[in-house]
């Protein structure tokens, strides 16, 4: 990990005048102080919570950790470390959660970059769909944090080192259906029929690259015919992922991004589950 790069904010995790001196250090306590802060916008349920149709909507469209805490101080003057009621939370997806700890890690000093790649433990023989959080833990190792996961999941392993076979990286996914080994259609979003495949996966390998780049999209953003659901695949495409995929060094990623078929344009299309299909103009790097 390029810990400079990785420790520096950018325009989608920066806090802005956040005042993090009261904050802790620790990245577990910061992973809880997350999860005292955003609901998923699926699991209303899980606290007894009916989730407004308004916050459903709109609050996940947040691009920004500036827009997550604007919404946060409208919904309540508590300071961050305190766990909110439902009603006072941000409504959002594991991209938010997995953004705002990136965010509050490299606030507080620790490395940290956002991951997009697939989840193994939200279904048996399933890939769902998932972002992460990596980051530099006190042992100086790489971790992956999972500020979702909390009491309510019974999952076999510590949310704050996510084993790598049970959140896998879009990369290592793509190259498993590739090779074989991973069928494409067990791939994407379990929710929603026909957001499955590999056109699925090139997309998840697209937004990791971005993010590792510090461009942290939205889980939905997509730029190009390649990313439209169902999208027929080019060779083009293929010869394109397959080389991220096989990327093993940190001098790799900005060398790829550089590729005008891998890189994010200035004005990208969203397809938002809610607000529908927009056009949106990306900050400039």
């Amino acid at each position: 990990m390029n810990e400079d790069f990785f420790s520096r904010q950018t325009p989608y995790s920066d806090p802005g005048d956040l005042d993090t001196s009261g904050l802790p250090r620790e990245p577990r306590r910061l992973a809880a102080l997350v999860r005292g802060l955003i609901i998923h916008r699926y699991e209303g349920g899980r606290f007894g919570y009916d989730v407004p149709g308004e916050r459903l909507c709109h609050d996940a469209e947040s691009r920004y950790v500036t827009e997550i805490l604007r919404i946060l101080r409208e919904r309540g003057r508590t300071p961050l470390t305190e766990q909110r009621a439902p009603g006072g939370r941000f409504v959002g997806t594991c991209r938010d959660f997995s953004l705002l700890l990136c965010s509050l890690l490299r606030a507080t000093g620790t490395p940290a970059r956002l991951r997009c790649g697939f989840a193994t433990y939200f279904g048996d023989g399933w890939y769902e769909d998932h972002w992460a959080t990596e980051y530099r833990a006190p042992d100086g190792g790489l971790r992956l944090a999972d500020a979702q996961v909390h009491s309510g999941y019974d999952v076999p392993f510590d949310p704050m080192d996510v084993p790598r076979d049970a959140f896998v990286v879009a990369g290592d996914v793509w190259r498993a259906c590739r090779e074989g080994r991973v069928d494409p259609r067990t791939c994407g979003l379990g929710s929603v029929e026909g957001l499955r495949g590999l056109w699925f996966v090139r997309g998840n390998v697209l937004r990791d690259l971005a993010a590792l780049n510090g461009v942290e999209l939205l889980p939905w953003d997509a730029w190009g015919p390649g990313l439209r659901k169902g999208a027929p695949l080019t060779e083009d495409d293929l010869a394109a992922a397959d080389a991220v995929a096989a990327a093993r060094s940190e001098d790799d990623w900005p060398r790829l991004f550089a590729d005008p078929r891998l890189t994010v344009p200035a004005v990208i299309t969203s397809y938002a589950p809610y607000l529908g299909e927009r056009r949106i103009t990306l900050p400039v790097r």
